[in-house]
């Protein structure tokens, strides 16, 4: 069976609200939603749904019913995605990224690494998160931040996908990490990777949607919590967020476009987190926020 994306055309924040409408829809189901930018000077973009070919009608009926109200008369197009070998395709063109200390690599580019680097090896797979999206390489550019500024003692990986965000944790601090995904191919992945990386000990992978799980409680409250997941999943979780944040911890969020970030601000500022620092890159910004020292975990 093919795979296929449903995709509708709008200028940059249009496809801002449209993602939101998307992951609204199917933020908590197996659809891969993305948006991209089509020609920069004219302010095109587009924003997809991917799902198999049998899948079509139902999501077809969804998307229309989703963007009803905002933009009724938006066509929805159709792109059948070629049955080819993406991890040999995509690994031909892909060079190391680096972010601060850390340099995100294929096998194919070991010779690449510097005495200094913190060397995290991933292959383009099945788990988002090679690095080379901006929210991966932000947030990796802040753990860095992070991590240097103060102790971390324990961290949380919100949304693992291919588990680089929570190996570079582990590797720059050697501290205890809890990381989990909705997805249990994700988290598979994410074992293999953290495996692959001459991580033995202190990764603990878990199938988790949202903070649905005890592992939370028994390995938290967290000095640091990384989640780079999409806007509105992170607005809705805030509360839950904050609760499972140490005194004095550090939140590092990602998966928000520019122009989507006044929201996830305002929602975690209503459970009195402060903004720290906002990294921008290619139009997705990644943005540090901490937990007052005085304010009591509750749960």
């Amino acid at each position: 069976m093919s795979e296929i994306r449903l995709y509708v055309t709008s200028t940059e924040k249009g496809a801002a609200e449209i993602l939101d409408i998307f992951s609204e829809i199917f933020g908590e189901e197996d659809f891969a939603i993305a948006t991209t930018e089509v020609d920069e000077r004219r302010d095109i973009w587009e924003a997809s749904v991917y799902m198999m070919a049998e899948d079509e009608e139902a999501v077809r009926e969804r998307i229309v019913a989703g963007l009803s109200r905002a933009f009724p008369d938006l066509p929805i197009r159709k792109e059948v995605i070629p049955d080819v070998d993406w991890i040999a395709r995509s690994l031909e063109g892909l060079k190391p990224v680096r972010a601060g200390r850390f340099l995100v690599h294929g096998s194919h580019d070991r010779d690449k690494a510097r005495i200094n680097d913190l060397s995290i090896e991933i292959e383009a797979g099945q788990a988002f998160g090679t690095g080379h999206h901006g929210t991966t390489a932000g947030c990796l550019e802040m753990i860095g931040k992070v991590m240097r500024a103060r102790p971390v003692r324990n961290a949380l990986d919100l949304g693992t996908g291919s588990g680089v965000l929570a190996i570079a944790a582990r590797k720059l601090g050697n501290i205890p990490v809890l990381a989990t995904d909705i997805d249990p191919v994700a988290v598979r992945v994410a074992r293999e990777n953290v495996r692959s990386n001459g991580i033995a000990t202190g990764i603990r992978l878990e199938t988790a949607p949202g903070f649905h799980s005890p592992a939370f409680d028994r390995e938290g409250p967290f000095d640091l919590i990384i989640a780079n997941i999409l806007a509105r999943p992170l607005i809705r979780m805030a509360p839950q967020l904050a609760a499972h944040l140490a005194p004095g911890g550090s939140v590092i969020l990602s998966g928000i476009l520019a122009e989507q970030r006044w929201k996830v601000l305002a929602a975690y500022s209503s459970v009195r987190l402060s903004h720290i620092r906002t990294i921008w890159r290619n139009g997705w910004v990644t943005i540090h926020l901490m937990k007052d020292q005085n304010f009591a975990v509750q749960h």
